[in-house]
């Protein structure tokens, strides 16, 4: 099984702030490739009324707490940002970790973070349409930036629809997150490799990385690496409970 990178996602959902900063401070110092938190206003799960905190605030703060894991949001909203505030959002966040942000981004799909927040929530179509819109005006953002990142800060599209999201992954994208299970992530990637041979892009120009969702993936480590996968990221919620990254460290180290 050839080495793949190690990731995780902590939930910031029922939690406090002291939790998720023991938890990425302990993450960091097991030496996990990434860590990850998500964008959104309300839990996904659990009591939807129950305490949650704002992504990038935290990972400022994971920036000061960590030395070494790439940092990033699993993904970005586009709805919530204008293109060019995201830019520079993430460029002062990138230089607060000393270059190791990782710029995700989405369409969206949280219908009640955009109603209670007051965002139009529209339709998919629209939402993927606007994205299509918003990238090639964050990368011009990011061009013009003083002082530009610090890092090579690339850009993380979590995206699954074959027909449009995927194509812009292949025009923009340098990592592509998926999900799992494995044989949905074989496909999509399969999908994302035909995309570029289209737009002229070379596949081996986008990393793969997929976030871990089914229950059975923790006995399939090895056919989600062979379908591609070079990322492989760990959603946690609270309490933190590390075992599952300890025994991902693991397999990964017996890979290489």
């Amino acid at each position: 099984m050839a080495r793949f990178k190690v990731g995780v996602q902590l939930e910031p959902q029922h939690c406090s702030v002291a939790d998720l900063r023991q938890a990425w401070r302990e993450l960091d110092a097991l030496g996990v490739d990434s860590i990850w938190t998500w964008d959104h206003f309300f839990p996904l799960h659990g009591d939807p009324d129950g305490a949650h905190f704002e992504g990038w605030t935290l990972l400022t703060a994971a920036a000061c707490d960590t030395e070494r894991a790439a940092l990033g949001i699993l993904v970005s909203c586009n709805s919530y940002r204008s293109p060019d505030l995201l830019a520079d959002i993430a460029r002062t966040a990138d230089h607060v970790s000393g270059g190791r942000m990782i710029l995700g981004i989405g369409a969206g799909w949280f219908d009640r973070d955009y109603e209670e927040y007051g965002f139009a929530f529209g339709t998919e179509a629209t939402r993927v349409a606007a994205l299509g819109e918003a990238l090639p005006r964050l990368k011009a953002r990011l061009a013009k930036l003083n002082p530009p990142p610090m890092g090579a800060m690339p850009i993380c599209i979590g995206a699954e629809g074959e027909r449009v999201m995927l194509r812009r992954v292949a025009e923009h994208a340098d990592i592509w997150n998926g999900f799992t299970p494995v044989e949905k992530f074989a496909h999509k990637n399969g999908v994302l490799d035909g995309w570029c041979e289209r737009v002229g892009r070379d596949p081996a120009a986008i990393e793969r990385s997929v976030t871990l969702v089914s229950s059975e993936d923790p006995d399939r480590i090895e056919e989600i690496v062979a379908a591609g996968a070079q990322h492989l990221i760990q959603p946690l919620g609270a309490p933190f409970n590390l075992g599952p990254v300890e025994r991902l460290l693991a397999q990964a180290t017996a890979g290489g």
